[in-house]
């Protein structure tokens, strides 16, 4: 055999390797952002939410959203849709950056004709003064998913990752293996309550400090009402625009209880800045006549140690209080009786 007729063959079977590898990522549409699949509906067999949440929103199952970072991803749909209507998922992203959870709304405005709710999990990030800078994490985010062409997505298709998750979209339809993440997006991500550890948890609440609450500053910082003004927060006006946009029935924007330690220090200038981000979400909700629930200060929820895993995510039972909370404030008008909670904006 010639070197030709080697070389022919060994070129014959790479091809036929890739584009067998090729169509067994299209049929199997890992991330269900293809045009075709050979399999009904999609599963979410990977754990990554920026390549998966995509064909949450555009699935047209869902016509309502709970977004924002971590800190709002153990709310659990099912209260919402018993008190407002609608068929919500949860798509809070993981450290996900403002801009990250616009994008995300926005491609679910262009695939949902009839939104009815959306409650915005309102973090730090949405204050972040460099939020027009830093949209991404260290995670990537694949803005080739978020727009409104499939075709190109075929670009991204081969490679190990898509590969991978592809065999487990095939183990799925096989019976061998289980959706990473539900159709609707949410989960308990916290581990079993069973394994709660006070004392670990408090390690990462205070770190190698003592296990105290902060005092406040003293004395106490101020801010000038020049500085105030010139303080930007771009992340706002995509807010403002992401709630105009929508003809949503019902928008709920809400503060999520952090743990007090991962709160600015009172009398802080960091403080003085997040209650100007209040303010400033406060008058968008005004405008808008719109609810905003605040969970976010010192109160019998977030000084409470064994509330939380670490100074940012909190227990199941605490999660259940925060959509019982939501539903109450928006129902009642009133700032909640146990202190926990208060309503910054309750006109609709």
């Amino acid at each position: 055999m010639t070197w030709s007729r080697h070389l022919s063959i060994l070129l014959g079977t790479f091809a036929g390797l890739v584009l067998g590898l090729v169509a067994f990522v299209l049929a199997m549409n890992p991330y269900g952002n293809l045009p075709s699949t050979v399999l009904s509906q999609h599963m979410m067999m990977d754990d990554n939410q920026r390549y998966q949440y995509p064909s949450v929103v555009r699935s047209g199952r869902y016509d309502s959203l709970i977004i924002g970072t971590s800190t709002s991803r153990l709310i659990d749909p099912k209260p919402f849709e018993a008190a407002f209507g609608g068929r919500f998922a949860n798509v809070a992203l993981n450290s996900g950056t403002a801009w990250e959870q616009t994008e995300l709304v926005k491609l679910f405005l262009r695939h949902q004709p009839k939104p009815h709710a959306l409650v915005v999990g309102i973090d730090w990030v949405w204050c972040a003064q460099n939020a027009d800078r830093e949209r991404i994490t260290f995670r990537g985010f694949p803005e080739w998913m978020y727009d409104d062409n499939p075709w190109n997505d075929l670009t991204y298709i081969l490679n190990t990752r898509a590969i991978e998750i592809s065999a487990r979209r095939l183990a799925s339809a096989a019976g061998w293996a289980s959706a990473r993440l539900p159709p609707n997006g949410w989960e308990i991500f916290t581990p079993p309550e069973r394994d709660y550890d006070l004392a670990k948890a408090q390690v990462k609440i205070y770190g190698a400090g003592p296990r105290v609450l902060p005092k406040p500053k003293e004395p106490a910082d101020s801010l000038s009402a020049g500085e105030r003004e010139g303080l930007k927060m771009p992340a706002l006006g995509w807010l403002e625009e992401m709630i105009a946009k929508g003809s949503w029935q019902r928008v709920v924007l809400m503060l999520p209880p952090v743990h007090v330690m991962a709160q600015p220090r009172p009398g802080s200038r960091a403080a003085l800045e997040e209650a100007e981000c209040k303010t400033r979400i406060s008058r968008i909700a005004a405008k808008h006549r719109i609810p905003v629930v605040d969970f976010r200060f010192g109160s019998e929820i977030t000084t409470r140690d064994e509330n939380y895993w670490d100074p940012l995510h909190y227990r199941v039972a605490i999660a259940e209080r925060i959509a019982k909370g939501v539903v109450e404030a928006v129902t009642t008008r009133r700032d909640g009786g146990d202190g926990t909670w208060r309503l910054l904006q309750a006109r609709e």
